[in-house]
């Protein structure tokens, strides 16, 4: 597999990020191919649809400044996170913890990073369904199929620093089903599900990174994935009673293991 990571111009609302990107790979003497996957970051989709937000033109309502005080947050941010969320569960100093398109994230993906000063960016609206108008717009202009992915970054629970989060996906399915197969020892796999889109989002956000690389976009060549017009990008949501972490948020520990002995085995 090969990724290149391509470096457009700034990406402003309303730009046309498929003919930004055409001309950013014409720049660096690449061209796309059948099969290849395009990843975009979710900030320069969100963008493109004009999806900023001017935070003093935000009127905070008292949830969002008690929220604001015991979070360490601007109200008016806060405000946006409130509007942008189907639920708040909590948070740290900040960031708050919300549901987001059945996505638990930081802040329902509202950030002032890569935003004009004195803005917040979005995350992109319907991101499958931009992800699949995106992929038509290249077969229109190039003629190649390909697939595409919208990323943005997540954290992981008690994993410290940013991996990728497929946000948006089309032409390929996202989740492999290994329910099927055989481990090394002949064993039969009873639940594993291989997340190939959020696999895929990681090694992107690799390439473009989290501050000023100005790499909104990668190519991804002769990734393991199987390709098709019509997929289910749903697939990738897992029902809360079923997720091992989401489910159980709420409860106290069954078993609490001393601090010491933690110590222990981690040494």
């Amino acid at each position: 597999m090969q990724l290149f990571g391509i470096r457009t111009r700034l990406i402003k609302p309303r730009d046309n990020l498929v003919d930004a990107t055409l001309d950013a790979l014409n720049e660096q003497r690449l061209s796309i191919e059948d099969s290849d996957l395009l990843v975009f970051a979710s900030k320069a989709v969100a963008t493109s649809q004009g999806r900023l937000r001017k935070l003093s033109s935000i009127k905070p309502s008292e949830t969002a400044r008690r929220l604001a005080r015991e979070y360490e947050l601007e109200p008016s941010f806060v405000e946006i996170v409130l509007q942008e969320s189907k639920k708040i569960y909590g948070g740290v100093p900040k960031a708050l913890i919300t549901l987001k398109n059945n996505i638990l994230t930081a802040n329902a993906g509202v950030d002032r990073k890569n935003a004009p000063k004195g803005y917040v960016v979005l995350w992109p609206k319907s991101p499958h369904v931009i992800a699949g108008k995106i992929r038509r717009e290249i077969l229109e202009k190039t003629g190649k199929r390909v697939g595409v992915l919208i990323v943005d970054s997540r954290v992981t629970p008690l994993r410290m620093g940013t991996t990728g989060l497929a946000l948006g996906i089309a032409g390929f399915e996202p989740v492999r089903d290994c329910r099927a197969d055989k481990d090394l020892y002949g064993n039969s796999i009873s639940i594993t599900r291989h997340a190939l889109a959020d696999d895929l989002a990681s090694s992107a956000h690799l390439v473009m990174g989290e501050s000023d690389e100005r790499t909104p976009v990668v190519l991804i060549r002769n990734a393991p994935v199987k390709h098709a017009d019509k997929v289910n990008p749903s697939s990738v949501v897992i029902p809360t009673e079923q997720c091992l972490f989401a489910k159980h948020m709420a409860q106290k520990p069954i078993r609490e293991t001393p601090c010491n002995r933690f110590i222990e085995d981690s040494q």
